[in-house]
This record gives structure tokens, sequence and C-alpha cells, in this order.
């Protein structure tokens, strides 16, 4: 059933007629994609060896300030990169990814676009499709959404951005934040099942929770991974702890105390700080260099390689 009109995909239940002008998110009724690459960034289960085969769509239900793909995700530039794809161009890139050795399908921000993304890759895995599909979100989900995805995604790469209402009302437009992404992990746990590595070192199954410390805001970070492992159990996913932080993307608030915390990269004592309550809880992932908060690790978005006209 297609939900573009009245649109109630993510928690805005903005319910917009999609078809007919964007949602809260910034998005039409069809999938508009920034960029699709081999991409070696992700965590390593993701990633591969070669690549996840990262499919970057336009848009998000979040508005967070500091996002470092703020280009293509505001509602205001959400229009503004890449090209418009129908479900079975979709589904050709899935498997022209897979030919060219992705690890991983990653579907980056792609809960606006869920119902052509799940017949996309159902058609896709008709054709032969075998590497497990990724849904990539910013963790402000409905379970309703998150529910529909069983049989379409393998894997959650899963940000679960804050806990505090305050914080994710400045920093993203969206007090609820913590209490959706708490129960929408529970249901990606409940659809994807324990993590599962093969053989091959790539993920076949489960989630993996990043968390960005930010600057100013450590005790949040320790809330947020304390209430995982209250409602879950710490072994029931992958924590990513990231230190990648850059204030290069940082747009400002109404804030004076994060506007001055936020204009700075998060210290070595804010981050060991969480990874130590992380270890005491007996979360298993992945730690991150601090070397890698900078503006380089973010993609060029409408390489010659993806340009699209822009209506079709």
């Amino acid at each position: 059933m297609e939900r573009n009109k009245g649109c109630a995909l993510c928690p805005r239940a903005c319910g917009a007629d999609r078809a007919v002008h964007p949602g809260a998110c910034g998005c039409g009724a069809l999938p508009r994609v920034a960029r699709v690459m081999l991409h070696r960034w992700e965590e390593p289960p993701i990633s591969g060896e070669r690549g996840a085969g990262a499919v970057f769509f336009t848009g998000c239900p979040l508005g967070c300030v500091f996002c470092q793909n703020g280009d293509i995700s505001t509602r205001e530039n959400a229009s503004k990169h890449g090209g418009i794809y129908t479900e079975k161009e979709l589904s050709d890139t899935f498997l022209t990814l897979a030919e060219d050795g992705a690890a991983t399908i990653d579907l980056v921000s792609p809960t606006p676009f869920t119902d052509v993304l799940i017949r996309a890759v159902a058609d896709a895995r008709k054709r032969g499709l075998t590497i497990p599909v990724v849904w990539n979100t910013g963790g402000y989900e409905k379970r309703e959404t998150v529910s529909s995805l069983r049989g379409t995604a393998d894997v959650f790469l899963d940000d679960f951005k804050f806990l505090s209402p305050a914080l994710s009302g400045a920093l993203a437009g969206a007090p609820d934040y913590g209490e959706y992404a708490l129960a929408a992990l529970g249901e990606m746990i409940g659809v994807a099942g324990e993590p599962r590595i093969g053989g091959d070192g790539v993920m076949r199954s489960g989630v993996i929770v990043r968390h960005l410390v930010l600057p100013g805001c450590s005790d949040d970070s320790i809330a947020v991974i304390r209430a995982i492992n209250e409602s879950y159990g710490s072994s029931s996913v992958l924590l990513s702890l990231m230190s990648q932080y850059t204030p290069d993307f940082f747009r400002g608030t109404d804030d004076g105390r994060l506007d001055r915390s936020l204009r700075r990269r998060v210290t070595t004592y804010e981050y060991e700080k969480v990874r130590e309550e992380a270890n005491r809880l007996g979360f298993d992932g992945f730690m991150q260099e601090r070397g890698s908060a900078s503006a380089s690790y973010t993609p060029v978005w409408d390489e010659p390689d993806n340009e699209r006209e822009n209506n079709r």
C-alpha cells in the first residue's frame, strides 16, 4: 500500500501528500539519490574489503544542526542534488553495486521511501541479489515502519543520537526523539535478531547502534547507552561509539551554552568517559580514532558517476 498521501512514515506524521508537495523531511513521492558509491568508511562488518554499496538518499525526518550531510539532508536542500530513481532503477543499482564487489547494500536515510525500497529490494533479490541489506537510519523511526521492514532489512545501522528531550529539541527539532528511538530500537532487534557476522567478516543480521559523542554532552551519551542496556541488554546490539564530531558543519542554535560547546571538537576526556561506561556495561563493538573528526570523510555529492536529470 502506498503511503505517500497523508504521510505518516516517521514520527513527524506530517500528513503531507508527497506527490503534491514535500513532507516535513523535504522529500517528494519518489526517491532522490545524491550519490551511489562503494563506501569504505562504514563499520568494518558493513564495508567489508571493498566497501559498502552506499545509496545516499536526500532529505531526512530530523533537522540536526550539526549534520555532516546537511547539503543533502535539510528540507531546503533535499531537492537540489542528485536525481529521481524509479523502483526498477534502484533494483538495477543494487545489483550493479553487488557486481562491483560491495559487501552490503547500504541504504542511507531511507525512511521517507520505505514503500518503494521494500519493493525494489524484493525485485533485486528475485533477480539474484544475495548480499545483506543495511537500513542506515538516524533513529527517529516509528515501530510500525520498522516492523514493515521484516524480510527487507537484514541489518540496521542505527544512529541513537540523544536521550534528553531538551537536547534533541535544541539540536534536532525533535524533543520526542529519545522516546521514539528507544522504542524503535527494540523493534529493530526484533526484526533483525542478534548480531551475526559471517566468516568473511560481513554482518549478516542484527543491529549496530551508532552514537556520536558531542562536545559538552557526555552525560547524555552515558544516559543513552545506559537506557539501551536497561531496555535490551548490552549483548543485543553492537555499539559503534564515535568521536568524529567536527564543528565545520555546525549551523548554530538558540542555546548559548550549546553554541559554545558545539563550536569545538570533543575532548579525549569526554570520549573516554563514555567509552569507559560502555565497557563497564559490557557492550561489544567499535571505537573510533579521534583523528576521524574531519570534514574530509564526508562524500562529495553529485559526482559525475551519479549525475541524473532532476525530473523524469
